[in-house]
């Protein structure tokens, strides 16, 4: 009997578009933890890709347009409708200085990207079905690399107060929640400090292989 795939949409920013910064390009289809996760889950699921580099929250980026997740999120949902589950892995971004964002402000800029997603009842499958995922952390270092300037000060220790956060978040609006520095082998390349490695790709979607038949 054929059935059909459960479709699941991965929004986020670099790290889900799978920028490398060891050469400043992309991570190939059989590297990215979106497609391996694809390949890992198997037919019965089907994975969108939706990362795009310097995608924030809900912040509008002064230098560069279409960045702002909550801006896109429901032409995203309608796109790939309908949906079983949307896995946010967003925040990285927001922490840059010219957002002057606390890790509270960006919480509140996730719930209300969320909560739209939630109040999009045409691009659901059945019921709301969201899986929050704090990025791993900036870590030290990042400043002194090509990337700091860029970001700004203060980026690694902001980063490191979301997961508390959002894992809060996801509680307050019955979200699943995962803190993706908790996996072991999660981490980033040295290059900027801020991008994942290939082992944290592989890493990634291998946990998320195991969890997502769990909730959807």
């Amino acid at each position: 009997m054929n059935t059909i795939p459960k479709t699941i949409v991965c929004f986020g920013d670099s790290n889900t578009h799978g920028y490398n910064s060891s050469n400043m390009g992309r991570f190939t289809h059989k590297e990215r933890w979106t497609c391996l996760l694809d390949d890992l889950l198997g037919p019965d699921y089907l994975i969108r890709e939706e990362g795009l580099s310097g995608r924030t929250t809900s912040f509008d980026d002064p230098l560069f347009e279409g960045l702002n997740g909550f801006s896109y999120i429901h032409t995203c949902m309608l796109t790939h409708e309908p949906l079983d589950l949307l896995v946010i892995m967003l925040g990285t971004n927001d922490v840059k200085e010219r957002f002057s964002a606390t890790p509270e402000n960006i919480t509140k800029g996730l719930e209300r990207l969320v909560t739209k997603a939630i109040h999009t009842p045409e691009a659901w499958r059945n019921q709301p079905n969201i899986l929050i995922i704090a990025p791993p952390p900036i870590e030290e270092g990042y400043y002194e690399t090509e990337i700091g300037p860029e970001m700004g000060k203060n980026c690694m220790e902001k980063s490191r107060a979301l997961a508390p956060l959002y894992e809060q978040a996801a509680g307050r609006l019955n979200c699943h929640f995962l803190d993706a520095s908790s996996i072991p082998g999660v981490g980033m390349y040295p290059y900027d400090h801020m991008h994942l490695s290939l082992e944290a790709h592989r890493c990634l979607a291998e946990k998320l292989a195991k969890l997502i038949p769990q909730i959807c």
